[in-house]
Parts: C-alpha cells; structure tokens; sequence
C-alpha cells in the first residue's frame, strides 16, 4: 500500500512588513474569518450584523466539524423547549452544574456570561433556520433516537454532581432526519450567505502578515497568504466532490476516508496559486481542532494515538500554528476527549467497568468522556466492561428493537457475541482476562451488596443503575482504546488562548495581540477542560458571536 500524503496544512512563518502599503493584496475586507464551521458562521454573521464586510475563507466547501457532528447545543436556563417539556431550569442551575465541567477552564464570569445568554444563543440560532424541539429522551444516552431532540447530554443525572437544583436536559438536538449536524450547519450556512458575507472556498491560509512590533509592544495583524485553487480545473472540482465523500465514508470506511484527504491534499500541493488578502480590522481564526495532526498528537498526547480520531479534516492545527506563528500562547494542548459511551444498550452501566487487575476505578452511568478520560489517563488505556447473562440479553433486546441508531447497536451486538470473554464464575473469568481473581471477586460482591441495598455503591452509583451480577455465565467485553470492534473516539480540547471579554488572541505575556481574534475549537472555550455533548456547539456559538461583535470595533 503507497503511503499516504500529509494532510496537514503547511504554516510558514509570519511576514513581517513595516506597512500594509509594502504588500500587493488580491482583495480585502474588514474581516477576515478563517474557517466555515459552526464559529466561523456565528462570527461572520454577527459581524455582518454590525455592517463590516466579511470574506470566509475555507480550505474545503464549509461545514468543518459542524456539519459532521450530532448537531447538539448544550442550551438551558429556561428554553422554550425545556418549558414545553415541562422541566425547570435556570441560568444559576445551569451555572451550578456547569462548575463541575468546565473546572475553572475559563473564569466563573465568563461561565455566567455564557448561561446568561444560553436562551438567547438558542433563539438565535432559530432565527437563521435551525430548529429545535421539545421531544424528550425517555432514558440517558449517548445520543437520543430518531424523532428525540431534547435529552440528558453530560452528567446531569449522576449522583456526584448533583447540587442544589434538579437536573435539567439541556441537550438540544437540532431538528433532522438522521443525525443533525449538517441541518444545523445549513441553517448557519444559508445565514451567512443571507448576512453577504463573502465566500472564498477551496482557499487555504498559510501564513499570517503582521506589522512589525515596536518598542517590543505586539505587532497588528494586517492580513493572510492564501493557496486558493483555480476556478476551472478539474482537480478543483474533484477536490469539491471528495468532500461529500470524505462525509459519507468517514463512520464507515475510515480507509477510504483517509485515502480521500490525501488525494485532497495531492491537489492542493499540485494547483493552489498564493495571493495576499487585506484584514482592515481583523482576522478570526475558526479552524476546529488539531485531532488531525499527527505530530501535534504525539508531542502533547501520545496515549491517545490508538484512538478514532472525529471531526473535518480541517482539524489539523492550523488556527492554532498561526496564532502561535505571531507569538500566541496556548493551553491544554495535552487535553483530548476520549469518548467511551456505554449506553446504550440501556442495560450495560448496570454492569462493572474494571481495570487490568480487576478494580473498579469509576461510576459507569458517568457521561462516555468522562469514563474515557479516567480510563486512558488513568489506567493506562485498559479496561473491561463485566456483565452477567441475564445484563447481556437485556442489552441485546435493547440494540435489536430499542430503536437505536447502528453505530450504537451494531459495535455493541458485535461485542456481545464476537468479542467478549466468558466464563462459568467471576474468578474463572478472571483468569480469562488477566485481572486478578481475588479482586474482581471483590469488585462483583460490593456492587451486588450495594444493589441489594445492603450499602451505598463504592463507585457513587445511582440505585436505579444499580442490578446484581449473579446469573451465570459472566462476559468481560473489552472497551481499552484499541479494541478494533469498539473504536474510541477522540477530539482535542486546547486552543489559543484569549481574552475572555472579546475573544482577542493573546501573547505569552497575556497581552492582546492587535487584529488577532479566535472563536471555536481553535480557542480555550468552555470545553476545553472536559466535554459533554453540545457544549462544544454551543461555545463555537457564543465565542464566534463574541469575536464577531468584538472584532467589527478593532
């Protein structure tokens, strides 16, 4: 098999000039946003809103890990959907809760500010053509059926964080047939197009031109070298219609997927012409994340090598490469999500995650990043999922007529009856797994005496997810990061960093860098300490709309 061409975006080193007079630039604007995904949409339209020009500018057709995504807005405080469900929240529970997620990430200012304006972004977000809905998930999940649109998206219902207030479903999913990133991202994209923003797709940014710094003070960011490809050429319409591609065998087919951003990647090498383009205000950087970027992963993250890495193939770093091309300081650059969902089948946390020895190590109804975060960082990686006989024909009858989308279902039937370990007893089964008998023994029994009853669950387990494990034959399911049949997903959290009032990149001595914003992935957000579904969505929303504003003023 040939080897694979790096899709990776080359950044060079900044240009420096004394003026924007130095430069012969090909076309300009007051804006100029990098990337067309879910931030750089919100940006570009709320800066149409306060009357700057704005050119988009997209290494690919738009969409980034937006269109990709389940399309959820982690929203709350009180939204119409929330209210016609009939649940009860508030911007301070929303805050309460959100303390335990966000970990001080970001400040509880910026924390509040973003609760604050949960219903406003919602109805924002309706008002360029997204829909939401009041539907109700009936159990917790990963990811509601077909037809739900409101659900429990992080760690809402478990014990441990748990405050003051009820929990509240503040997962909205947007409204589509199938899964709702890309309803969602049109609805951004029609709205942008709609707001006059200018689009300059198939166009890579490679490098940033700055005035250069006087008496030692940050120099303003004056604009962008752009690789565009050729209007005309069939390499460029090729390079158009692997996009679509890449989107539909990106879940099923990784193989062709990858083969795919490579040939991308030949034809940008191959045909894209540079040009420079005049910020008069500013840039803001929306790339997405870095999950793409091999060397950035084996610097900062290298346990997470073996997992399935999500999102556009845009996601390779690039916003992050030229914020720190002109001296930007970022964070949490060692921070990934790894997502280890485990419901559904409704039924399988009821059963006992355990580590190489056969210990519990965390509640397993906890939200799948946080079960993967403890078991890569913590247990190197490894872990087993135990169920009992009876555990595994409740959670067969849940993928075969629980109405479960197939990359639910279908890894975990395959699991079931392909991929797991069995045994007679728990200390067989041990044995079979390499754990120690002795202590998953134990582990088995302290759970049984807690769903008796009998004690509270050592793990802080909820009573209604607790169920004995005690009809033999007993299964151990492999759920480590390179178990093949059960891919961890995995999505980088770190970014640029920012001022948190108006989304301006800054320097390592924390200082503004002029003309520089960043919103999205490619910034610290509210997600970049740990992830439940919808926040990421719902931060591109409220930073890109911060940058936009903020940027129109520069």
């Amino acid at each position: 098999m040939s080897k694979l061409a790096s899709t990776v975006t080359p950044i060079l080193p900044a240009l420096e000039v004394d003026s924007a007079a130095d430069l012969t630039w090909s076309d300009s604007a007051d804006l100029l946003v990098v990337g067309w995904g879910g931030a750089g949409a919100s940006a570009a339209i709320e800066a149409r809103s306060h009357g700057a020009s704005t050119l988009v500018i997209d290494r690919f057709s738009g969409g980034g890990a937006t269109a990709l995504s389940g399309g959820v807005v982690y929203a709350g405080g009180g939204t119409d959907q929330q209210n016609q469900a009939g649940c009860s929240d508030s911007p301070a529970a929303m805050f309460d809760y959100l303390k335990h997620e966000v970990d001080g990430v970001v400040s509880d200012a910026t924390l509040k500010s973003f609760c604050d304006q949960s219903v406003a972004n919602l109805h924002w977000l309706e008002a360029q053509g997204v829909s939401f809905s009041a539907s109700l998930a009936k159990q917790k999940t990963s990811y509601p059926p077909d037809g739900v649109f409101l659900y429990y998206s992080g760690n809402e219902v478990v014990p441990a964080f748990a405050g003051v207030h009820a929990p509240a479903p503040r997962g909205h999913r947007a409204v589509s047939k199938g899964q709702s990133g890309a309803a969602l991202f049109a609805g951004l994209q029609a709205a942008t197009l709609k707001a006059g923003a200018r689009i300059m797709a198939q166009a890579c940014v490679r490098r940033l031109v700055r005035q250069r710094s006087v008496d030692d003070q940050p120099g303003r960011i004056l604009g962008v070298e752009v690789w565009q490809l050729p209007a005309g050429d069939p390499r460029t319409a090729r390079h158009v219609e692997l996009d679509g591609l890449i989107a539909g065998w990106r879940l099923y087919h990784p193989g062709k997927a990858a083969a795919a951003r490579s040939e991308q990647a030949v034809i940008e090498q191959q045909i894209a012409t540079p040009s420079f383009v005049r910020a008069n205000r500013a840039v803001i950087l929306s790339t997405g994340g870095y999950i793409y970027n091999p060397e950035l992963i084996n610097t900062h993250a290298p346990q997470y090598r073996k997992g399935w890495p999500i999102g556009g193939a845009g996601c390779d770093g690039s916003g992050l490469r030229l914020g720190q091309s002109v001296g930007a300081a970022a964070r949490k650059l060692g921070n990934i999500s790894g997502w280890r969902f485990i419901t559904p089948p409704y039924s399988w946390p009821k059963g006992l995650v355990v580590n190489r020895s056969g210990e519990r190590f965390c509640n397993e109804q906890v939200y799948g990043a946080k079960l993967g975060h403890h078991m890569v960082e913590q247990q190197g990686g490894k872990a087993w999922l135990l169920i009992d006989s009876k555990l595994r024909w409740q959670a067969i009858k849940e993928c075969l007529f629980g109405r479960l989308w197939a990359f639910q279902s279908l890894p975990a039937l395959a699991l079931m009856f392909m991929g797991a370990k069995k045994a007679s007893t728990v200390a067989a089964l041990a044995l079979r797994i390499g754990a120690d008998p002795e202590k998953l023994t134990h582990s088995v029994e302290a759970a049984n005496a807690a769903a008796r009853g009998e004690t509270e669950d050592p793990m802080g387990k909820s009573a209604d997810m607790r169920q004995q494990l005690v009809k033999a034959p007993f299964y151990a399911i492999d759920i480590s990061i390179g178990e093949k049949l059960f891919p961890l997903a995995t999505l980088t959290l770190g970014g640029l960093t920012v001022n948190e009032i108006d989304g301006h990149v800054t320097d390592l001595q924390g200082r503004d860098i002029p003309g520089l914003f960043s919103a999205g992935r490619s910034a610290i957000g509210l997600p970049s300490s740990s992830y439940i579904s919808g926040l990421s969505l719902a931060d591109c929303v409220f930073s890109g709309r911060r940058a936009g504003r903020a940027a129109v003023n520069e």
